[in-house]
């Protein structure tokens, strides 16, 4: 049994880097069955994305890729360090690069919400 449920969570961006897609607009939807987790997202400058990401204690590591307001088709990779906070919710805390720019990367945080 995964010590992290991601069934049917919510979650919501705290803070991210400058050269990252997503906003606090963009909300994402997980499912997660044994230690397949994935999820989509949209909001703001966003149009859609997936994630599919595979479960290990207490990390998640993450291939996505969106389609942005602008017509631009993304796509990366993360590694997701997984802990919970002081309110019993999940946070997020991501290292993450673009698979078309390796040089692009950054670092993002997201938390469950309601």
């Amino acid at each position: 049994m995964p010590r992290f449920d991601f069934n049917n969570k919510t979650f919501s961006l705290l803070e991210n880097s400058e050269n990252g897609k997503v906003s606090s607009d963009t909300i994402f939807r997980y499912r997660q069955e044994g230690n397949l987790v994935t999820a989509d997202y949209e909001g703001g400058t966003i149009r859609y994305g997936k994630i599919i990401a595979k479960l290990d204690e207490d990390k998640l590591e993450m291939l996505y890729q969106c389609l942005t307001e602008d017509g631009e088709l993304k796509a990366g990779k993360a590694e997701a360090h997984i802990r919970m906070d002081e309110n019993n919710k999940i946070r997020l805390l991501l290292d993450w690069q673009w698979l078309n720019d390796s040089t692009k990367k950054g670092t993002s945080e997201y938390v469950e919400v309601e």
